[in-house]
C-alpha cells in the first residue's frame, strides 16, 4: 500500500504547474506580440493582453505583402526538406542495417564501423568539401542540394541493425524454409516489426530536418528557396533598420505548427517506439 502524503502531492504540482509555465510564457508573449502593431511591441513595457491585428499580421506573413516574405512558400519549402530527409534517412538506414545483419561480405563490420565513425563527423566539420560537390553538380538553390547532403543517418542505421540483431534466428530460418527472398522477408517480416522504431525516427527526423539552418543558410541564394528557419533570421534587420517583431513572432508562431502536428498525431507510435 502507498502511503500518500498531501504536502508532497501538492508539491510535485507545484513544480509541474511552475515547468508549464516557464515552458509556456514565451509562447504566450509570442502569441501577444503577434497580435500587436510594431509600435505597441516597441513600447516598453509591451502589453500582455491580446492586441487587434492578430488577423492583419498572420495575412501579411501568409501573403508576403509588402517587405514581409512569403512566409507561406518557406513553410512548404522547409515541409518539403524535412519529410524528404526523415524518409530518405529511415529507408537508406533500414537497407544498410538489413545489408549488415543479413548479408556475408567481406569488410562487413568494417563498413559499418566506417558509417558509425561518421557520427563524429557532423555537417559543420564537412560543410566546406559539401558545399564544394554540390555547387560543382549545380545543385545549388534546390530541394536536392537541400536534402541530399542530410539523407545518410548513421544513428538510424545503428539503431535498426540493434533492432535486427533482436530478430530470432528461428524466425529468419522459417522464412528461408517457406521460400522468401531477402527482400519478401525484409518487406512482409522486417517493415511490420520495425513500425515503431520508424515512427519515433520519423518524428526525431522530421524535428531535425525542420530545425536546419547553417546548411540552407549557405547554399541558398534565392529567396524562394528560403526553409522557415533561415527565413526567421532573414526578416530580423540589423543596423539602423527596424525590425517588425509583431510579425517575426507571427512567423515564429506559424514554424512551430507542422512539427507540433507531427509530434501530436504520431505520440502514441512515437513513445512506443
Amino acid at each position: 500500500m502507498v502511503e500518500r502524503r498531501p504536502f508532497l502531492d501538492f508539491l510535485t504540482h507545484l513544480i509541474l504547474l511552475l515547468g508549464i509555465a516557464i515552458i509556456a510564457f514565451p509562447l504566450y508573449v509570442a502569441f501577444i506580440a503577434s497580435t500587436q502593431t510594431a509600435q505597441e511591441v516597441a513600447r516598453a513595457p509591451m502589453s500582455l493582453w491580446p492586441g487587434s491585428h492578430f488577423l492583419d499580421n498572420y495575412k501579411a506573413v501568409l501573403t508576403g505583402s509588402g517587405r514581409t516574405p512569403d512566409v507561406a512558400r518557406m513553410i512548404w519549402v522547409s515541409s518539403v526538406m524535412a519529410l524528404v530527409i526523415a524518409v530518405g534517412k529511415i529507408v537508406i538506414s533500414m537497407l544498410s542495417a538489413f545489408a549488415v545483419v543479413y548479408f556475408r561480405f567481406r569488410l562487413r563490420m568494417f563498413f559499418f564501423w566506417m558509417i558509425f565513425i561518421t557520427l563524429m563527423l557532423p555537417v559543420e566539420v564537412r560543410i566546406t568539401p559539401t558545399y564544394e560537390v554540390v555547387a560543382g553538380l549545380g545543385m545549388l538553390n534546390s530541394y536536392a542540394g537541400l536534402t541530399l547532403p542530410l539523407i545518410a543517418s548513421a544513428t538510424a542505421t545503428f539503431l535498426f541493425r540493434q533492432f535486427f540483431l533482436t530478430i530470432p534466428d528461428e524466425l529468419v530460418e522459417a522464412a528461408r524454409i517457406d521460400g522468401a527472398g531477402p527482400m519478401r522477408f525484409f518487406k512482409d517480416i522486417l517493415l511490420p516489426l520495425s513500425k515503431t522504431s520508424i515512427a519515433a525516427l520519423f518524428v526525431i527526423q522530421f524535428i531535425y530536418g525542420w530545425n536546419q539552418y547553417l546548411w540552407p543558410l549557405i547554399m541558398t541564394t534565392s529567396e524562394d528557396m528560403y526553409p522557415i528557419v533561415v527565413g526567421i533570421k532573414r526578416m530580423i534587420a540589423g543596423g539602423d533598420a527596424v525590425t517588425e517583431w509583431n510579425l517575426v513572432m507571427a512567423t515564429a508562431l506559424l514554424a512551430m505548427l507542422p512539427p507540433a502536428l507531427v509530434v501530436l498525431l504520431m505520440q502514441k507510435w512515437f513513445v512506443k517506439g
